[in-house]
């Protein structure tokens, strides 16, 4: 059973498919999908199957006749509801037949997700551009600005997809932290400051289902690799594996430079380089060295939830993708036009 949708996209948005029990207490399709969204006004449900906005995975339209068992799925749009429009503006750096490049900013989502739909990335794009099969190769935080890759075909979208897949794809990014109290204490000058990068983080991160924050499960200290690259010592013996109760994660973390932010605040930009790709991983590793990134109500404290403000974005920026075109050969880089507000002056 093919799960590509027999409606189009409407208002870039896509059907949304429910698979349907084929026994039960219910005779019809239309007196389960009653009971399943009893939270709804009964008549709009039923003002849909009577215009025909609810149909099979053949595009056939199911009436309020229709009996349960006939159909194992159902197709029918989402009513949206209204959304405060995000007054962030999202660029276009590149696009051809095959790609395109976007430069998200912060606080827009990249897929639909909970109160956003209209407002998030793709279905912007996909308004914006005229372009329905528009769907993203990888996502961003909506935290995070940058760069994010869409394919335009489904015909070559797994080309692409690939590659992120099989580590294919240099990313880096750039973030900005405070640096007062994560580094001053260690470090009381500039060169003993640059002594303690480049280094590589490494840790073990869990991510429940339904939980906001990603969590760091203890493995021992000697296996973190937390020293300066320029300082470890040489491997001996097999190289060490992500076995279970290892790290799963990697970071590389170098300093660029020091200096005041737009508030005066004593700043580093760093840039960092993930090796592995879990939720909030570089989040977490800037906080694990007592570096957490300016404006994350996430690490390394939870903060209560808040309405968004538009004058603190999260201080990460998705800034460079590199790789081999698979359908070309060619090498391509993408680089972000933006810049972290609070990097230093």
């Amino acid at each position: 059973m093919t799960r590509r949708s027999p409606l189009p996209v409407r208002q870039g948005v896509n059907a949304t498919r429910l698979r349907l029990p084929l026994t039960g207490p219910w005779e019809t399709v239309h007196g389960y999908v009653l009971e399943t969204f009893n939270h709804l006004d009964p008549a709009s449900i039923t003002s849909r199957f009577d215009a025909d906005e609810v149909v099979d995975a053949h595009g056939r339209p199911l009436s309020t006749a229709t009996a349960l068992g006939d159909a194992e799925f159902i197709w029918y749009y989402r009513t949206l509801p209204a959304e405060p429009v995000l007054p962030v503006t999202e660029r276009v750096l590149y696009e051809d037949e095959h790609l395109v490049v976007a430069d998200k900013p912060h606080f827009l989502p990249t897929t639909p997700a909970g109160r956003y739909v209209q407002q998030s990335l793709l279905v912007r794009l996909r308004n914006s551009l005229g372009l329905d099969d528009l769907t993203p190769i990888h996502r961003l935080d909506r935290g995070t600005a940058g760069l994010v890759l869409f394919a335009k075909q489904a015909a070559t979208r797994g080309k692409y997809q690939q590659l992120f897949q099989n580590q294919q794809v240099a990313k880096t990014y750039e973030c900005i932290s405070t640096i007062g109290e994560g580094l001053t204490p260690h470090s009381p000058d500039p060169q003993a400051l640059a002594q303690r990068f480049p280094v590589t983080v490494r840790s073990r991160i869990r991510k429940t289902k339904g939980v906001v924050v990603s969590q760091l499960v203890p493995y021992p200290v000697a296996d973190s690799g937390h020293q300066p690259e320029n300082r470890r010592l040489p491997r001996r013996g097999p190289r060490r594996t992500t076995a279970v109760g290892g790290a799963n994660s990697a970071s590389r973390v170098e300093l660029l430079r020091t200096g005041l932010s737009r508030k005066h605040d004593d700043v580093g930009q760093f840039r960092l380089t993930p090796h592995t790709g879990k939720t909030h991983q570089l989040r977490i590793h800037m906080a694990l060295l007592g570096l957490g990134i300016m404006h994350d109500r996430f690490y390394p404290q939870l903060l209560p939830d808040a309405p968004d403000d538009f004058n603190k974005p999260l201080q990460l920026l998705a800034s460079t993708l590199s790789f081999t075109d698979p359908l070309t050969g060619q090498h391509r880089t993408f680089r972000s036009a933006r810049r972290l507000v609070e990097a230093p002056q």
